[in-house]
């Protein structure tokens, strides 16, 4: 059975770590000289692969005056390098039918491409490039302030995503993981060209980059790629360094914000009422995730789920009710979100916490566990059919986890799940101080 493959630490220049996986697939991991790591996973008979380019650097690190640094230069990587205009870069993915896009999370970002395997090299030069020398023009930097603005308001018009935003600022409060992704429109507007230049250098280098790639990829070749366009781009990558340390390993400052409870209401003028309630949960790296999924494919993760029969199935209050579980590196958030007419937002509000604590009190049956561990079971293999599902879990299991899970040893530890555990665990989540957000026409 393949075995998982330690990342406890991010390792010496030069170092080399190697674990077959399942249907013969092969993961590599080499850390290069100037402390970047590249880990791949070969997946014999594919002809296309995906590359991701990933800083351990997200929106909780920016400093103030930076705030909106991490989501701009998401933006701003595609608008131009010292090589390459901004329609260069468009053009070298759409001449190949590849696709290339990035994202930014709290912890972290990622900018990546899709392409057949013989575009690979291709595909490395140009994330490369961007992520090496990257210009930042004043002028694109304007621009791209207005497009930032309008994709913010675009979300602020959704309310399924105001209450989500809400609802991580009501558990985590002033923390740095309290804030949007994004940023706000006041901090877009506020952010001067210079802290987002001074955010980029300070974060961006050799230490901290982690070059992943799944597909039909040679190791041995994209490291030298790397290497090679790393060198272009003006970066050293010949002093032997070692990489940056992982969060809560004493790289990066910070720690838990402080538990809190809050009842927030933000007014629209909806047709429908959006509410979530909750509050702490587990961290990325808990060992007690396992049961976390098991609880959350039980209580809201399926049609089966407990919320989805009760409010929709039984009762018609609601087209959409789920429950939803995010860890970070010291803390993270559970909750429990339904979209109903606003008339009924506190019969429904008084069902996701009857059914909360009812599993709290009780657990759940050998029934509810043997389903929710299948339905994880089949999620995790279909979900790791692509290239992109398994470049994105070599970036996760190198940043944020320190291990890489064969399939069956992740199945393993899901079956090992018992019922007795999903219980203690939501009652220790329940017993958490609980917010509650509400997004809809009301008053107060």
């Amino acid at each position: 059975m393949p075995l998982a493959l330690p990342l406890a630490t991010p390792g010496d220049p030069g170092s080399e770590l190697t674990a077959g996986q399942d249907g013969d697939a092969l993961v590599r991991r080499s850390v290069l000289p100037g402390g970047v790591r590249v880990l791949t996973e070969r997946m014999p008979g594919l002809r296309s692969a995906t590359v991701g380019a990933w800083v351990g650097v997200g929106s909780r690190d920016e400093r103030d005056g930076h705030h909106g640094s991490t989501h701009f230069l998401e933006h701003l990587l595609f608008k131009g390098t010292e090589r390459r205009t901004a329609m260069d870069i468009a053009e070298a993915f759409d001449t190949v039918g590849g696709e290339a896009n990035a994202a930014t999370g709290k912890e972290h970002t990622c900018y990546y491409a899709r392409v057949l395997d013989d575009d690979l090299p291709m595909a490395v030069d140009v994330i490369t490039d961007m992520v090496t020398s990257a210009r930042l023009d004043a002028a694109e930097l304007e621009t791209e302030r207005g497009v930032i603005l309008e994709e913010l308001a675009m979300n602020d018009d959704d309310p399924s995503d105001v209450v989500h935003e809400r609802f991580a600022q009501a558990v985590l409060g002033a923390h740095p993981l309290g804030r949007p992704i994004g940023g706000t429109p006041e901090t877009i507007r506020a952010v001067p060209r210079d802290a987002v230049w001074d955010h980029y250098t300070e974060h961006y280098g050799p230490r901290t980059l982690v070059v992943t790639a799944a597909g039909g990829v040679d190791h041995d070749a994209l490291c030298a790629q790397v290497l090679a366009a790393l060198g272009t781009g003006g970066w050293d990558v010949t002093t032997p360094q070692a990489p940056v340390g992982r969060r809560g390993d004493g790289a990066h400052a910070g720690g838990a914000p402080a538990s809190a409870a809050a009842s927030v209401t933000v007014h629209r003028a909806t047709e429908q009422a959006n509410v979530v309630i909750g509050g702490r949960g587990l961290t990325a790296t808990d060992p007690r995730r396992f049961a976390l999924s098991v609880l959350n494919a039980t209580l809201g993760g399926g049609m089966s789920s407990r919320l989805f029969q009760e409010i929709r199935e039984k009762r018609g209050l609601a087209y959409s009710t789920y429950s939803f579980a995010s860890g970070h590196a010291d803390t993270g958030i559970f909750g429990l979100y339904a979209g109903c007419t606003p008339a009924k937002v506190d019969e429904v509000t008084r069902l996701l916490e009857q059914e909360w604590e009812r599993l709290a009190n009780d657990g759940i049956t050998a029934a509810e566990r043997e389903r929710s561990i299948g339905q994880l079971s089949g999620g995790l293999v279909l979900g790791l059919e692509d290239t992109g599902s398994r470049m994105s879990r070599l970036g996760k299991a190198e940043l944020v986890h320190g291990e890489l899970l064969g399939l069956d040893e992740s199945l393993e530890r899901i079956r090992a799940v018992t019922a007795e555990e999903v219980r203690v665990l939501a009652g220790e989540l329940a017993a958490q101080p609980r917010s509650m957000v509400r997004v809809g026409p009301f008053t107060g």
